[in-house]
């Protein structure tokens, strides 16, 4: 993309599935330009469909190579010469094993970048163990207070970290980039997972520290607010939530729902209270929430100043969300095989340089851009590469 933040930088993106590739989107929205290294025998484990791969590589181009050849590492040792940033989310070691570890990389060049975001980082006794952000939410501690007190199991919240570590992932590449930029050296950066998803634990974490409580699900209720849920609305399957968070709110909150009697009840009197009585709270809530659709509570509760929003579905969200619209969050692209769809861009906007969302490529689409016109490799060589195997 021309004028991108980015331009000029390039990535050679051995990452797969979500936390990999979303990563290097972000690079790729911004203009640099990041070439995938995967392979057609082994495919990803993830939906070719919206919330896979299409979703998570835009802007990219893709080659299949063989890595299990000498001849499939020479190749890929040649990308690394011509890229600044080598990303890689395997399990610890794994590409160490393969000759292509960072002691490998500097050998073809000694300022590249390169950046293993595995699951727990590359030492320790865990370092080796694959897995995916499904295994993560339960180690990090985020299932097992996801849930409700009143049910004996957790509720399991699917890959919810494979979206928390892209965001150190950019910050730490863009600081090396810089790095590199004032001292003409590169580095190696060994990311953990696991460890970034500990930062949206921290309160609990904190909270063991000093008082040695341990939390335990509470499901949509917080300690500090009350009413505080999801509350069914007018018509099919449709709530919103709702937040007071003081004694000012609450009074703002029944001026909403028309002070009726059950409001001036002393068992709801004070923060206090209302926690204490909190099941008939709620039920009470959703008396007056039923009688409304979930547009017309947040509405009604915003304008009083009283947290609420509705429970979006992705058509809400993709087709008729104002603020989504506004700010030009979703971009229609065109697939070969698969036609329109809503594609969305980072989630920051910079007023100086452009994000430009284009589409995702195939798998192994552009092996032949790369061999010919990044790699300067002729016709006989790429030959000899498909004889070899190299070339999935």
């Amino acid at each position: 993309m021309s004028g991108g933040l980015l331009e000029g930088i390039k990535v050679a993106d051995f990452t797969a599935v979500i936390v990999g590739p979303l990563t290097t989107k972000v690079l790729a929205d911004y203009g640099a330009q990041v070439i995938r290294i995967g392979s057609s025998k082994r495919p990803e484990p993830t939906p070719p469909g919206p919330g896979g791969h299409i979703d998570y590589n835009t802007g990219k181009k893709s080659i299949t190579l063989n890595l299990a050849t000498p001849q499939g590492i020479a190749l890929a040792k040649k990308l690394v010469a011509w890229a600044d940033i080598v990303t890689e989310n395997f399990a610890g070691g794994v590409m160490k094993k393969m000759g292509l570890g960072y002691d490998d990389l500097k050998m073809v060049k000694p300022d590249i970048i390169m950046m293993s975001s595995c699951l727990q980082g590359q030492s320790g006794p865990h370092a080796n163990q694959p897995g995916f952000g499904a295994q993560l939410t339960a180690l990090s501690g985020i299932n097992y207070i996801t849930g409700w007190s009143d049910r004996q199991k957790p509720v399991w919240l699917h890959s919810y970290t494979d979206f928390v570590a892209p965001h150190f992932n950019v910050f730490a590449l863009l600081a090396a980039l810089d790095y590199r930029r004032r001292t003409g050296k590169g580095q190696y950066i060994d990311m953990s997972q696991y460890e970034n998803s500990l930062h949206f634990m921290a309160p609990l974490v904190l909270d063991y520290s000093a008082n040695k409580r341990i939390a335990a699900p509470m499901g949509n209720r917080i300690p500090h607010a009350a009413p505080h849920g999801a509350y069914l609305c007018k018509g099919d399957d449709r709530w919103c939530a709702i937040a007071v968070m003081n004694d000012a709110e609450w009074r703002s909150f029944c001026g909403v729902i028309g002070n009726p009697a059950w409001t001036t009840n002393p068992k709801f009197a004070t923060l206090k209270d209302r926690k204490a009585n909190e099941d008939e709270l709620d039920r009470l809530v959703e008396t007056w929430t039923i009688q409304h659709t979930p547009a017309e509570v947040m509405a009604n509760m915003q304008a009083a100043g009283v947290a609420a929003g509705v429970l979006q579905t992705e058509e809400e969200m993709i087709e008729q969300d104002p603020q989504f619209k506004h700010r030009s969050f979703y971009h229609e692209l065109d697939l070969p095989d698969r036609g329109r769809y809503m594609a969305f861009r980072p989630g920051f906007v910079l007023s100086k340089v452009p994000c430009e969302v284009t589409r995702p490529p195939l798998l192994g689409e552009n092996s032949d851009y790369v061999l010919r016109e990044i790699l300067k490799l002729s016709d006989e060589e790429i030959t000899q590469l498909v004889v070899e195997g190299a070339l999935e």
